[in-house]
């Protein structure tokens, strides 16, 4: 964990004022950057010291064996791993013949600082060589929103003392050494050098490398170009081997004189196109950045993310710390859906490594909400992209003798990728994730295309997957049995309460979409008895309910477990799945992750306010919050059951969860669920958005020390802009003709929002905040709210 601030307060950048060797893998998934395609990690220049190398391209995997003591039928049988492809970001120096290694001489300064408004990552440094001979060093770098393949570096030498002799090496390097990353030999033997030569080739100022993976078969090309400043004379060349080219740059400068060199580095990969195919591409993506220039790359990047952050700003006054957490967050989510293009948007995006590259159900349930409202575009490729696999979600559902598709726990293309059955295969939850992310999405475009063409089908396949999953027992009650929901402390038990509501709405949703759509639902197979079916099931949905506790049960019988003994549980033992059997965790009262508390958010209309203030009170006790998707999701039903200050230091938690390290695993990567969080803990917890039953209704309260919260939604077109104080609330519509009006609930009032003026309204008070919420003992949230001043 980094316990001291790494990162000064500032609302728009992150900056690192001195190189810190314990952390550097840490910042180095602080200050990776991505478009959604590329993702390249915030490794320094030089390339050593490195805490972890990576280069990333979106999909790009290869094959391992997964593990397993004794298989059985249906268990998957590979895996899929995110490789590190060719890197582009080295650029070595010497000065006199001394390579410029921050572990030798003397370090005078060093800060980097990621701009969020301008997308990129500045480094400066002055570093004095063993041998005396002083440099100064600037570096900017970005990974292209405008230009999808395309990454470039503008890296700049000056001389303070001299004459120096300068020698640049830009280079393109496949296969790095990596830390090992399985302890499975078998594994490990996949993912060493799992990259295969197929052609190299130099040109005066680059070079270009295409390799193919071992077993996957997908082929990559990575190519480089230069441009070059200096006074005097200069020399460029070039040379190649199958692992790697070399640009090599060199000239004098004199004390005050200044090198300059653009590299431009672009990539490409396909699984069928061929080797001539992806080396013009690369080709064509080189000259299209060279024919911009740096200035123009720069100028595009910043224009960019303007008309991201004018449609997507979050602002917060009160909590300087979360003002710049949940900037930086919305930055990473933007990062890793942008330019994905019908490609998955995985749990680490492309900052590092974790979880070997897989998109689980964060994606639907954390990152999509925030991006529906702010950038509905990725949203689009993303559904277009589990429609993708949908075939093999059917084959996967054949294979476990269901109907419908049983979309995977974790992929990277479509198969299942977990070899750990219980937190894996039955977490048929995603399936209703997946139906949830597509209704929010169309409801709040308006996208009646896209419902057409692939929406209708994901609803109905998931729908089908219900219904067989599911039964009715003999009193009528539809059950699901067997699964297990988002708490994977509480696996494999009968009628999970968020399992059963979510498939209650996906069958809902499909029966209507599908009474909509009749023509396209008839081509799909659907009957009006299928659909009569749909919504039987989800009438008689059964929701455990215990009557003498008057709580919802998490899942059928969980509140006559055994109480997990917090009080001789020490802090050191925490995650406890690293510490205990499965087995013990499984048949006792604790919870990962928040999974009936998340219920009553995503599935808020389905209990009453009587039942969520117990509810939660009941499950806070039993949450120890062993994932980072847990905090967000407490913050906003504190925030809607009266507990304000409890949901602020929950914030906090979610939105600091990489800048502060708080799980100590950010070095593989950051948590992209968390960071969405942040906004979601923001808009959903302090300002109260719901979209239930198709109606954007919010019911905004704040902390007491937050002053301010105004941000900004996409809905059917409009721009709404939600601006609230203490004790009142401002709507208002940023475009739209004279005539356009977007009616929505204020604290369960309607409220007509029109572009001619705002209209501002009062925030009710709160009468009572009921009893305090207690955590189990050492689980209070990691970053209270600190005392205020005075």
């Amino acid at each position: 964990m980094i316990r001291e601030r790494a990162y000064p307060v500032e609302p728009w950048h992150i900056r690192e004022t001195r190189l810190d060797m314990d952390v550097l893998a840490q910042s180095e998934s602080v200050f990776a950057l991505s478009n959604g395609h590329i993702g390249l990690r915030g490794n320094l220049d030089e390339g050593e010291p490195h805490g972890l190398p990576g280069t990333y391209l979106n999909s790009f995997y290869e094959l391992r064996p997964l593990p397993y003591a004794e298989a059985g039928f249906g268990f998957p049988e590979s895996g899929q791993t995110i490789v590190n492809v060719t890197n582009g970001k080295l650029i070595r120096l010497l000065v006199d013949d001394e390579p410029l290694d921050l572990r030798y001489g003397e370090l005078l300064s060093h800060e980097r600082v990621l701009d969020l408004r301008a997308g990129t990552l500045h480094r400066e440094m002055h570093w004095r060589s063993p041998a005396g001979r002083e440099v100064k060093v600037r570096s900017t770098r970005l990974v292209s929103f405008t230009q999808r393949s395309v990454a470039a570096i503008h890296y700049e030498v000056e001389a303070v003392s001299g004459p120096l002799r300068l020698i640049l090496q830009s280079e393109l390097v496949a296969n790095e050494n990596l830390p090992a990353q399985s302890r499975d030999p078998r594994v490990a033997a996949v993912l060493e050098s799992p990259l295969q030569a197929e052609e190299e080739l130099t040109t005066d100022d680059g070079g270009l490398l295409i390799h193919r993976t071992k077993v996957s078969g997908l082929r990559v090309a990575a190519g480089m170009g230069h441009d070059v400043h200096a006074p005097g004379r200069t020399t460029l060349e070039s040379e190649g081997y199958e692992d790697w080219v070399r640009t090599t740059i060199g000239c004098v400068l004199q004390p005050g004189e200044t090198m300059r060199v653009v590299k431009y580095f672009a990539y490409g990969w396909s699984s069928r196109r061929s080797l001539p195919a992806l080396r013009d591409q690369v080709g064509a993506a080189l000259a299209a950045a060279r024919l911009t220039g740096w200035d123009g790359l720069h100028r595009e990047q910043r224009e960019y993310l303007d008309g991201f952050w004018d449609a997507a700003d979050v602002r917060v006054e009160g909590d300087p710390e979360v003002q710049q957490a949940v900037r930086f967050g919305l930055f990473h989510v933007l990062q890793a859906g942008a330019r994905a293009e019908r490609r998955p948007i995985s749990a680490k995006g492309l900052t590092g490594p974790g979880y070997d590259g897989h998109a689980f159900w964060d994606t639907e349930m954390f990152v999509l909400p925030v991006l529906t409202y702010t950038q509905p575009g990725a949203v689009r490729d993303a559904l277009y992209w589990r429609h993708a696999t949908l075939e093999q979600a059917r084959e996967r559902a054949r294979t476990l003798n269901l109907a419908g598709a049983a979309f995977p726990w974790r992929t990277i293309e479509g198969p299942e990728s977990s070899a750990y059955w219980p937190a894996g295969t039955a977490a048929f939850h995603i399936a209703a994730d997946v139906a949830d992310a597509l209704r929010r999405y169309v409801l709040v475009t308006g996208d009646e295309q896209l419902e057409r063409d692939i929406g209708l089908e994901l609803l109905v396949e998931t729908a089908r997957l219900w219904r067989s999953l599911g039964h009715h027992d003999r009193y009528g009650r539809f059950h699901i049995d067997g699964v297990t929901g988002p708490d994977e402390y509480t696996a494999v038990k009968n009628d999970n309460v968020y399992t059963n509501l979510m498939a209650q709405r996906n069958l809902l949703t499909a029966a209507d979409c599908a009474m909509r759509l009749r023509d396209e639902a008839l081509d799909l197979g659907v009957s009006e008895e299928e659909a009569a079916e749909w919504r039987d099931a989800a009438t008689a949905m059964h929701i455990p309910y215990d009557e003498g506790l008057d709580v919802h049960e998490q899942v059928e019988g969980f509140t006559r477990l055994q109480e997990w003994d917090f009080a001789h549980t020490p802090t050191e033992k925490y995650p406890l799945l690293l510490h205990y059997p499965y087995f013990d965790l499984y048949r006792k009262q604790v919870v990962k992750q928040a999974d009936l508390v998340l219920a009553m958010h995503w599935r808020g209309d389905a209990f009453t306010d009587a039942q969520k203030l117990r509810n939660f009170l009941y499950y806070e006790r039993r949450t120890v919050r062993d994932s980072s998707l847990s905090a967000c999701t407490q913050a906003v039903l504190a925030a809607e059951v009266g507990q304000p200050e409890l949901a602020h230091s929950y914030l906090r938690e979610a939105a600091l969860m990489d800048l502060h390290d708080l799980n100590e695993n950010t070095r593989d990567g950051v948590h992209m669920a968390s960071l969405a969080g942040a906004w979601i803990a923001l808009v959903a917890g302090f300002g109260g958005l719901r979209d239930h039953d198709g109606e954007l209704s919010f019911a905004p309260r704040l902390s007491s020390r937050l002053s301010r919260l105004e941000f900004s939604l996409q809905w059917r077109g409009m721009r709404l802009r939600v601006d609230v104080r203490p004790h009142q609330t401002t709507y208002s519509l940023r475009n739209g003709g004279p005539d356009t009006v977007v009616e929505l609930r204020h604290h369960g009032e309607t409220v007509r929002v029109t572009s001619a003026a705002p209209v501002t309204v009062p925030v009710p008070q709160r009468h009572g905040s009921g009893p305090a919420p207690e955590q189990p003992p050492g689980r209070a949230p990691l970053l209270r709210l600190p005392e205020s001043p005075g």
